[in-house]
């Protein structure tokens, strides 16, 4: 199960074009931890209908919580996408 805020979840679809309802479609392939940021958050790439996506996640109480969801650059899939 994926949770994420709706209003974070508008502000994905109006700036990348998909919802973050759609990481439950993502078949992962890679999983990189991303120490960027404060706390454990970590990028899931893998494809959603045959198209490359980066999912941006955090683990929060035993759950998935969904913070960005956009499709993959080519360049940036290839380097995690072995």
């Amino acid at each position: 199960m994926i949770e994420f805020d709706p209003a974070k979840d508008e502000a994905n679809r109006a700036k990348h074009g998909v919802s973050l309802a759609r990481a439950t479609d993502l078949e992962i392939e890679a999983r990189v931890a991303d120490s960027r940021f404060e706390g454990p958050r970590y990028r899931a790439y893998g494809l959603i209908d045959g198209v490359p996506h980066c999912l941006a996640y955090a683990i929060r109480e035993g759950q998935v919580r969904a913070i960005s969801l956009r499709r993959a650059h080519l360049k940036e899939y290839r380097r995690h996408v072995r």
